[in-house]
């Protein structure tokens, strides 16, 4: 989560909003990622992003073995995407009340219904995830 929060805050420096993402296989970082919407468009969250390069690292079409680490907890798009990919374990550090899909608003995550729903750990360093965000907004709103 340590490096998900130094990608969150690379990102926030650049003018995306702070978040980031380390996908893991056993002890090893198999890829990363951070917001980069406002250079590539919408879909360029960093669960996304780290998702797709994690995928073709590994040469797989399915993620089973990692784990996602996450600064805010996931969006439906992303929640989906982690479903979509098989990831195994998902930890986020913020909880996310106005978008969060892993039991904020909904739990796409681990819905009943469907065929995948990976272990779900929320608040994990949410204090330093959250102030990243907070700090962030507060800034643009100045």
């Amino acid at each position: 989560m340590r490096e998900a929060l130094a990608l969150a805050a690379e990102a926030g420096v650049r003018g995306q909003v702070p978040v980031g993402a380390v996908v893991v296989r056993g002890d090893v970082v198999v890829a990363t990622g951070a917001n980069a919407m406002k250079d590539t468009g919408a879909t360029a969250h960093a669960e996304l992003l780290a998702i797709q390069a994690a995928l073709a690292v590994l040469r797989a079409e399915r993620l089973e073995g990692c784990s996602l680490y996450v600064t805010l907890e996931p969006c439906a798009m992303c929640a989906g995407a982690i479903v979509l990919a098989r990831v195994d374990r998902v930890v986020f550090g913020a909880w996310d009340p106005k978008a969060g899909m892993a039991g904020s608003i909904e739990d796409l995550l681990r819905h009943p219904r469907l065929n995948h729903r990976p272990e779900v750990q929320g608040g994990v360093l949410e204090t330093e995830c959250g102030e990243l965000l907070t700090r962030f907004f507060e800034s643009r709103r100045r």
